[in-house]
C-alpha cells in the first residue's frame, strides 16, 4: 500500500462503491425499490399540475348530486336520463367507472339508453382472491383484443392472468354497451400508492383494455381489435405508440391532484345547467368524488383522489401522447456509472469540507437531472442508486480518510512530538500537507551549538558531574528552541543541531533562529549564576548559524530508523561556522546567506538587543567561494540594533574543520 498514493485508494473505494451499487440495481432490492417509488412521487409534485386535454371530463358524483338525487346508488333511471342528457349533448364517448353487478327493474330503460347512444363503455373487474373462472361470453370476446406482434416474447412476459371471479355489468346492459374494460387497480404493496396502468389484463387467453385504453381508442376510432400489442414494447393506438414494460404496464402520468381535470356534476347535467358547451365530443367519465362513497386512491400528489381520475388521465395522456417512460437497465446504469465515477474521481482529490461540497453539489445534480428528463422527457430514471451512491460513496471515503488521517496523525506526532513544540504537532495533524514527509528541497536557517572545551570539561569531572550539567544545559536550551518555534534535529554529545522553515514554513526564519541564539546565550547567562551559587563549574557555548536551500525529510532506514532532518552544503556550512566561534572568541556566528535574509528585519527595525558586526570572510574547508561571516553579541533587551559591516580584505583560508 505504500507505493499506492492516497488519491488512487480513495478513486478505488468510489468505484467500489458504484460497483457495490450497479449490483443493487441490477438485482432492485425492496428497499431500494421503496426510495426510487418516493422520489418518483416527488418528481410529479415538483413538476406540479399540467393542463390536461379538455377532451376529457368527469360527470361527478359529487355533494351536489348526492344533496340533490339522494344516497347512492342511484336507481337505475336516473342512470338512464344521464345517459340520455349525455346523448343529446353529443358526447364522444360515455365511460361508466360504475359496476351494475345487479338486476334492477329499470334495467331495461338504462340498456335502452345505452343502445342509443351507441358509445357507452362499461367496466368490469377481476377479483383476483377467488378461485372461480367462469368462461367469457360473447360481448366479453368482442372487447378483447386480439392483435399481437412477437407472440412468443409474449408468452414469456404475459400480463397478469387471473384465476379469479370476472365482475361484469348484468347481462341486459352488458349486451347493450358498446364495449367493455377493466378497472382493476394494482397500487404497490409497500405503500398502497397507485402509479402503473395495467393497460391489459388477461382471461382465459383473452386480453382486455383498461378503461382508460379503451375509451381514448374508441375516441380515436379504433375498435379492440386494432389494438395492436408489442410484447414487452409497448401498445399501438392507431399512430400513437403507448411504452410500457414487460407486462404491458405503463406509468400513470397524472396531469395533478384531484380536481385537474373539469369536474362536472351529474346534477347539472341532468337539470340543463351543463349542456352542449361543456360535453360536446368528449369523453365522459362518469365516476364518483364524493367523500363518502370512498371510491379514493393514494396518487403520487394526494392520499385522496378519486379513482376514476385516474382513468381520465390514462385516456388524456393517451390522446395527448405524453407518456411516462421507465428507463431501461442500460440507461440507469449508464447514469450511474457516469455519476459514480466522476465524483470518485472528484472525491479522490479532495480534503473532506470541499469532499462534502462535491457530494452535496452531486446529490444535487443527481436530483435535477432526474427532474428534467422526468418534466422535459417523461423518462423516469432511476434516481434512487445514484444518489444512495453518493451518500454512501461519500460516508466510505470519509471514513477512510479519518482511518487513514489517524494513522498519519499518529506518523506525525511521533515523529514530530521530539523536534517541536506540541502546538505545531497540532498544527501538522491539521494540516498535513504542510510536513511532506518525503525529502524536498527547501531554504531554511540552520543552528549548530557546541559547548567550548567540553573534552576538557569532561576529563576533569566525573561521569555523573558531566551528565548531570550536560542535561541541565540541553534542558535548557531546548526550551529556548522550542519557545522559538525551532525543529531539533539533534544532539550530537554536547552538540545541538536546530533548523527552521521546515515542517512549518515560516518567512521569518532567519529571525527567528537568531532570536533564539541571543535568547540561549541570555540562559546560559542565567545557568552562569545558578551554578556559581551552587559551586558548579560553567559552560560556554558557541552558536554558528547559516540559511541555503538544503534537503529536508525523512532519512535513514525505513521501517527501522528515521529521522526528519536536513542535508547539503549549507548544513555544513552551519557547523564550520560554529566551529570558526573559538577561532575568532565569538559566541554567535552567522553568514552574510543569514545576514541578507535579516536586512528587511534590520531596515524596520524590528531587530533589537543586539550588536551584528563583520568578522571575516572567510573559506572553509572544502568550499572555495568565500562567505562572510558576522558575530552577534546580544545587549540589553529592546536596546536598538547595532550594525557593523565586514571591511573589504583578503578571505582567510581556513584548513581545519
Amino acid at each position: 500500500m505504500k507505493n499506492i498514493s492516497t488519491a488512487a485508494i480513495r478513486f478505488a473505494i468510489g468505484l467500489g462503491v458504484t460497483a457495490f451499487f450497479s449490483v443493487l440495481l441490477f438485482k432492485s432490492p425492496a428497499v431500494l425499490d421503496v426510495m426510487e417509488a418516493k422520489l418518483y412521487d416527488v418528481r410529479f409534485k415538483l413538476r406540479g399540475t399540467v393542463k390536461p386535454p379538455d377532451t376529457v371530463v368527469i360527470a361527478a358524483i359529487d355533494e351536489k348530486s348526492l344533496a340533490k338525487l339522494g344516497r347512492w346508488p342511484w336507481g337505475r333511471d336516473v342512470m338512464a336520463r344521464l345517459v340520455e342528457k349525455l346523448t343529446l349533448a353529443d358526447v364522444a364517448v360515455v365511460a361508466f367507472d360504475v359496476i351494475f353487478p345487479e338486476a334492477d327493474k329499470q334495467d331495461p330503460s338504462l340498456a335502452k339508453a345505452i343502445v342509443e347512444a351507441g358509445n357507452v363503455v362499461l367496466p368490469m373487474a377481476l377479483d383476483f382472491e377467488k378461485q372461480a373462472r367462469p368462461r367469457p361470453d360473447s360481448i366479453l370476446e368482442n372487447s378483447a383484443i386480439v392483435s399481437f406482434e412477437d407472440d412468443e416474447l409474449f408468452k414469456k412476459y404475459p400480463p397478469i392472468m387471473s384465476g379469479g371471479i370476472l365482475t361484469v355489468p348484468v347481462q341486459a346492459l352488458k349486451t347493450s354497451a358498446m364495449s367493455l374494460a377493466h378497472i382493476s387497480m394494482f397500487p404497490d404493496e409497500f405503500d398502497g400508492t397507485l402509479r402503473w396502468e395495467h393497460l391489459l389484463l388477461g382471461y382465459d387467453n383473452y386480453l382486455y383494455p383498461s378503461l382508460g385504453l379503451r375509451c381514448a381508442a374508441a375516441y380515436l376510432g379504433i375498435p379492440p381489435e386494432r389494438l395492436t400489442i408489442r410484447a414487452t414494447r409497448g401498445i399501438m393506438v392507431g399512430k400513437t405508440y403507448i411504452p410500457t414494460d414487460h407486462w404491458g404496464r405503463m406509468p400513470i402520468n397524472y396531469y395533478g391532484p384531484g380536481q385537474t381535470f373539469k369536474h362536472i356534476s351529474i346534477a347539472d347535467i341532468l337539470d340543463g345547467t351543463a349542456g352542449r358547451a361543456d360535453l360536446e365530443n368528449r369523453i365522459v367519465f362518469i365516476g364518483a368524488t364524493a367523500l363518502g362513497i370512498y371510491d379514493l386512491r393514494v396518487t403520487p400528489y394526494s392520499a385522496v383522489t378519486p379513482g376514476v381520475e385516474k382513468h381520465a388521465s390514462v385516456a388524456a395522456s393517451i390522446l395527448d401522447n405524453r407518456f411516462i417512460r421507465k428507463a431501461t437497465f442500460v440507461q440507469d446504469f449508464a447514469f450511474l456509472i457516469l455519476n459514480g465515477a466522476l465524483l470518485a474521481l472528484l472525491l479522490s482529490r479532495l480534503r473532506l469540507v470541499w469532499g462534502f461540497i462535491v457530494a452535496l453539489a452531486s446529490i444535487v445534480l443527481v436530483g435535477i437531472t432526474g427532474f428534467i428528463l422526468f418534466e422535459s422527457q417523461g423518462l423516469w430514471i432511476n434516481m434512487a442508486c445514484p444518489l444512495g451512491n453518493v451518500m454512501f460513496m461519500f460516508m466510505s471515503v470519509t471514513a477512510w480518510n479519518y482511518a487513514f488521517e489517524e494513522r498519519h496523525a499518529r506518523r506525525i506526532r511521533a515523529m514530530f512530538s521530539s523536534y517541536v513544540t506540541q502546538a505545531i504537532v497540532n498544527e501538522l495533524i491539521n494540516n498535513p500537507d504542510m510536513a511532506r514527509l518525503g525529502g524536498e528541497k527547501r531554504e531554511v536557517t540552520v543552528l549548530f551549538s557546541d559547548i567550548k572545551g567540553f573534552t576538557t570539561f569532561s576529563e576533569q569531572h566525573s561521569p555523573e558531574e558531566v551528565v548531570a550539567l550536560l542535561n541541565e544545559y540541553l534542558g535548557a536550551m531546548t526550551d529556548v528552541i522550542l519557545k522559538w518555534e525551532g525543529t531539533l534535529d539533534k544532539f550530537i554529545g554536547d552538540a545541538i543541531v536546530v533548523f527552521w522553515n521546515a515542517p512549518l514554513r515560516r518567512e521569518n526564519h532567519a529571525e527567528l533562529a537568531l532570536q533564539c541564539a541571543v535568547d540561549m546565550q541570555h540562559k546560559l547567562a542565567q545557568l552562569h549564576e545558578k551554578w556559581e551559587r551552587e559551586g558548579k563549574p560553567k559552560l560556554y557555548s558557541g552558536i554558528g548559524i547559516n540559511t541555503g536551500e538544503v534537503v529536508v525529510g525523512n532519512i535513514g532506514a525505513d521501517g527501522k530508523k528515521m529521522d526528519y532532518t536536513v542535508i547539503g552544503d549549507h548544513v555544513n556550512l552551519g557547523s564550520r561556522v560554529e566551529s570558526l566561534t573559538r577561532r575568532f572568541d565569538a559566541n554567535i556566528l552567522i553568514t552574510e546567506m543569514t545576514l541578507a535574509k535579516l536586512r528587511d528585519a534590520i531596515t524596520a527595525g524590528t531587530l533589537k538587543g543586539m550588536a551584528i558586526s563583520g568578522v571575516r570572510r572567510v573559506i572553509v574547508k572544502g568550499k572555495e567561494q568565500p562567505v562572510t561571516v558576522y558575530g552577534v553579541t546580544p545587549l540589553e533587551p529592546g536596546a536598538p540594533l547595532v550594525m557593523t559591516e565586514c571591511s573589504d580584505e583578503e578571505p582567510l583560508r581556513l584548513t581545519e574543520k
